[in-house]
């Protein structure tokens, strides 16, 4: 696989004294996120802040990745590095139109017969997980009326946006969605990408994923439920697309023994 340069980056990597994989690999500035030792290797993340021409800074997140792989059908012996199946995933949210993050560089490497993985993305400033934000405003209180109407409309708009192209985010967690304000208007970016597929069927890519934002968005009240459905089904009013959704998300919490309205 060629590697990938986002436009104006190799200058600003240059500057920093990150004009190679091998200056990128060795980049010491500490774990972001400990790495993760399993599927027969090793996965981690570090942040920093790369100075750019000009003045200022931006920061970055700096993934690297040895021989941690995933095994499918189209990979079924040596598997594919979870970062370039990341990678790919991100190039085809954005091509789509699918807000996610923005790649700057990625490259593949083998060394002493280990492949090693470099993904680097911008960092989402001023944004947070839809997780924090929750447990925020289940402290401080939640936003007003208009407010939480807009985010919910949003939210709903990304996940139809999603499931219209027959995309399973597979991890649709409230920590894998950000919010942010972008020109003075609220703004949605879904993260975590590595394990997105692509399903035949949209009802099965889309119950999987709601179900799971469903799940785990305390604070949700039965009419905050009701209207990102009607927004994800783009209605006004309760149609029989928005009620057998509605009832098909009942029944998998009941199957789980939970309520819809569990806060």
């Amino acid at each position: 696989m060629k590697d990938f340069i986002a436009d104006g980056w190799q200058q600003i990597l240059d500057g920093n004294g990150l004009d190679s994989f091998e200056a990128l690999w060795a980049l010491d500035t500490g774990w972001f996120e400990a790495p993760n030792k399993r599927r027969g290797g090793w996965s981690g993340v570090s942040r920093c802040d790369l100075e750019v021409p000009g003045g200022g800074s931006v920061g970055v997140f700096v993934k690297r990745q040895q021989d941690h792989v995933y095994r499918s059908p189209r990979h079924p012996l040596r598997g594919m590095l979870t970062f370039a199946r990341e990678f790919d995933n991100l190039q085809h949210y954005r091509s789509l139109g699918i807000p996610t993050l923005e790649p700057l560089y990625f490259a593949v490497r083998k060394v002493d017969g280990q492949r090693r993985a470099i993904l680097v993305t911008r960092e989402l400033a001023d944004y947070a997980s839809l997780d924090r934000c929750i447990k925020y405003w289940q402290a401080e209180g939640f936003p007003d009326m208009s407010q939480r109407r807009e985010l919910i409309a949003l939210l709903a708009a990304t996940a139809a946006k999603l499931h219209r192209h027959h995309l399973q985010h597979n991890c649709f967690y409230p920590k894998h969605i950000f919010i942010g304000d972008e020109d003075g208007r609220a703004d949605v970016r879904i993260i975590d990408l590595e394990k997105t597929k692509w399903r035949l069927s949209k009802t099965r890519a889309s119950l999987r994923d709601l179900d799971t934002l469903n799940r785990h968005s305390p604070g949700w009240s039965r009419t905050d439920r009701l209207r990102f459905l009607l927004a994800y089904h783009e209605q006004r009013h309760v149609d029989a697309r928005v009620r057998k959704t509605w009832n098909r998300l009942v029944a998998l919490m009941r199957k789980e023994g939970r309520s819809l309205l569990r806060p």
